[in-house]
């Protein structure tokens, strides 16, 4: 699971940065009865939802280490250890929406956002030093789990994905 195209680490930063001011704008811009609108097309908040979109990203530091790891083991252990996520994806479903439920009440306004500079620091200081070799490796993912998962996703993906996942719900967002 090797990819030969180069890695554009700029662009990675930038998307980080775009989306660490756009969350700091929604923040600082809702008011109490807008953060407890429903959203457009799910069962969560908006507060929710910035709680689940900022976590996209927290979960991607989770993510890396992961990838390190299994990319040194031969492929089926990768492969099992996604069907095996796969399987569970029901459980996963509830689990994922009573996160962002609890999440919501403990991380909100500018506690939200300083957890979450401190998640964008993170990533901006490790992406900086990854290899452009580890940077091409991967792993198999839980496609069931969520839509911007692939089959098979490189570390620059796993970069990525957070951005991919804020973007999408934060069309779903009833704030302005």
């Amino acid at each position: 699971m090797v990819s030969q195209e180069p890695v554009d680490r700029a662009s990675i930063h930038a998307e980080l940065e775009r989306v660490r001011i756009d969350l700091h704008q929604l923040v600082s811009r809702a008011t109490p009865d807008d953060l407890r609108r429903r959203t457009n097309g799910t069962r969560w908040s908006n507060g929710q939802m910035l709680w689940h979109m900022a976590f996209g990203y927290l979960i991607v530091r989770r993510l890396l280490p992961l990838v390190r790891l299994l990319r040194q083991l031969p492929d089926p252990f990768s492969r099992t250890f996604a069907a095996t996520l796969n399987a569970g994806t029901r459980p996963f479903h509830h689990i994922n929406y009573a996160g962002a439920v609890v999440g919501a009440l403990v991380f909100h306004g500018p506690r939200l956002t300083r957890q979450f500079d401190r998640t964008i620091d993170w990533l901006h200081r490790h992406l900086d030093v990854e290899s452009d070799a580890a940077m091409a490796r991967g792993m198999h993912f839980p496609v069931d789990w969520d839509p911007f998962f692939q089959e098979t996703m490189t570390l620059e993906q796993v970069y990525r994905y957070a951005t991919q996942h804020y973007d999408f719900h934060r069309a779903q967002l009833t704030l302005e």
